[in-house]
């Protein structure tokens, strides 16, 4: 299951390091701009467009921000490691679900198997933390039980 995990961990690397350039070009575009049109105008027009172009690039950095904290979150996972109790980097089946404790990340498919990532703080991944096959527990009127852990 250790290859298995690791192709899990490079896919959400991809994609968190995808995100990282896409949100680090926009905020160069933005700078870029910035820079541009300061050289070009003047008056309260101007000024009204540096500002709306400062607020949007807070907002990338914020988001920027978020996306190193979930692949810092990815890197320290060793996906050699298999667990006997559910902690950050467990490969946890469920009701036939294949949940993955690392960051809140859009799920994934690798091959005909769909992984959702879950943040050991999200109301699921707190029920599961520290848990061992077979134990049962309920969320919102669905019952979960865990039928293997690696």
């Amino acid at each position: 299951m250790s290859n298995f995990k690791i192709q899990i961990l490079q896919r959400y690397n991809e994609l968190l390091q995808d995100r990282i350039d896409v949100f680090r070009d926009m905020i160069s575009g933005l700078t870029e701009d910035a820079q541009n049109d300061a050289k070009g105008s003047a008056g309260d027009k101007h000024e009204t467009a540096l500002s709306m172009m400062h607020i949007e690039q807070e907002k990338l950095n914020h988001k920027l921000k978020e996306i190193l904290a979930q692949k810092a979150i990815i890197d320290k996972i060793d996906a050699n490691s298999n667990h006997s109790r559910i902690a950050l980097g467990s490969l946890v089946q469920a009701n036939g679900m294949l949940l993955f404790i690392s960051a809140a990340l859009p799920k994934i498919t690798i091959g005909d198997k769909t992984i959702i990532a879950v943040s050991p703080q999200s109301p699921l991944g707190s029920k599961l933390i520290g848990n061992e096959v077979g134990f049962e527990f309920e969320i919102n009127t669905t019952k979960f039980k865990i039928e293997k852990i690696s």
